[in-house]
Order: C-alpha cells, then sequence, then structure tokens
C-alpha cells in the first residue's frame, strides 16, 4: 500500500491517501492536547499507542456485528481505514458523572447515571467545539433525522459493548466521544478512534485515572497508564 498526499492533519493524526481509492492511512502521533489544543506537547510513544488501542477496540467491536472503518494496523503507529465522508459532530456518551457533565450540573464525580447520557458537539475548533441539539443539527444540515436516529442507535449499541469489554479488563467506562462517517456506498459506521484520549477510564477497583485526565490535569506521565490499558486489552 503506497502512502500518498497528506489529506489532513489533526491534533492526534494525520490522515494520507493511498493508492486504492477508498483506503486511507491513518499516522497516530506523539503528540498530546488539551483545552482544545491551548495545551500542547510532545509525548514519546503515545501514537504507537494509542494506534494499537484503537485497533484492538475496534477489531473487537467488528467481532461483535459494529461497523467501523478500521482495516488493519500496517506499522507501531499507522493504520489503514476506510474512506468516509465524516459527520461532523462529536458523540458523547455519559455513564458517570464526571468532567464538564459534573461542573455543569453540580453532580459529584463517580455518580453512576440512571442511563447512558447521549450530547452532541459541532466538530469545529474555531467555535470550540459548542454543545448541539438535535434542531441545531438539522437547521445546519449536518445531519438528517433519519442519519441521527441511526447515530444514536449505534451509539448506545457501541456503549453497551464497550462497557462490558472494559469490565472484562477490570476498568469502569465514565464516558467517551466517538464520531461517524459515510461510506461511498452510503452505510453509516463508525470512525476515528477510540483510545484513552477519547474515553474516560478508571481502574474498577482503585479508581485510578487511566485516560488523558492525567495529562489534562497534570497528574503525572500518561505513558505508562496508556501502556497499562494496552496490556490489559491484549490480555483479554
Amino acid at each position: 500500500m503506497e502512502r500518498n498526499e497528506l489529506l489532513y492533519t489533526g491534533k492526534a493524526k494525520k490522515i494520507y491517501a493511498t493508492n486504492q481509492e477508498n483506503v486511507l492511512l491513518a499516522e497516530y502521533l506523539d503528540q498530546a492536547t488539551a483545552l482544545n489544543g491551548l495545551k500542547k506537547d510532545k509525548v514519546e510513544g503515545k501514537g504507537r499507542l494509542n494506534n494499537q488501542i484503537t485497533g484492538r477496540i475496534f477489531e473487537y467491536l467488528a467481532e461483535k456485528g459494529i461497523g467501523n472503518h478500521y482495516l488493519k494496523e500496517t506499522s507501531k503507529t499507522e493504520q489503514l481505514i476506510k474512506r468516509v465522508e465524516m459527520i461532523s459532530l462529536e458523540v458523547v456518551v455519559r455513564n458517570v458523572s464526571a468532567g464538564s457533565f459534573s461542573k455543569r450540573f453540580g453532580v459529584e464525580e463517580g455518580t453512576d447515571l440512571p442511563f447512558p447520557v447521549l450530547e452532541f458537539y459541532y466538530k469545529k475548533d474555531k467555535l470550540d467545539d459548542p454543545f448541539m441539539n438535535d434542531e441545531h443539527i438539522f437547521v445546519l444540515g449536518i445531519a438528517t433525522k433519519e442519519e441521527i436516529l441511526e447515530i444514536k442507535k449505534q451509539t448506545i449499541e457501541i456503549n453497551t459493548v464497550l462497557v462490558e469489554m472494559f469490565k472484562k479488563i477490570g476498568i469502569r467506562l465514565i464516558d467517551f466521544k466517538v464520531e461517524f462517517g459515510k461510506t461511498a456506498d452510503g452505510e453509516m459506521i463508525l470512525a476515528d478512534e477510540i483510545s484513552p484520549d477519547t474515553c474516560r477510564l478508571w481502574d474498577s477497583t482503585t479508581s485510578d485515572h487511566l485516560d488523558k485526565d492525567i495529562y489534562r490535569r497534570d497528574l503525572g506521565n500518561i505513558i505508562p497508564v496508556y501502556q497499562e490499558v494496552l496490556e490489559r486489552l491484549n490480555n483479554m
């Protein structure tokens, strides 16, 4: 597979075209960011870990019948993915009160929510990714009612599978962010990544952070934490 022109550079990944029209190459970067990019540091080894963690999780989801854009790992920091037209939404699922949810609503961190709460955010860095409801999405033409229903359905299914998967390896899935895209055939599938960058993960026994909050809150080095998550996934 040949790497061709650079199509996109994000906070944590670069996306390249390949010599196959509907296949792209994602390169994971050794870069940590927080506060919508206001905090940024080079972290040696992070790209390798997130590439492998995302691959393991996407493979697991595929085994459970959840379609996604992951094809295969091609190097320690790179993977092949299906080309999709990304929907400009970040879909957040909250199982436990933490982070901005706790701040907004005064609910103590660590409080189990009675059911998963879904939130939408407009994926626009220059606007600081504002919160959206369904009506905002329809007015701006980001997605149709049918597409949003499909995204909600898939997201709940993904959450159910991930909660059980992480439970098997002694991790509590607090909340996470996913993104979706449409294939050339018009199929809506899970895209982007699922890693400690995009999830809040707490050890089931100690409640220690196993995610990017270590970096956000200046609690220490994220590399041993991400390595721990990968090792647990590999030993599942």
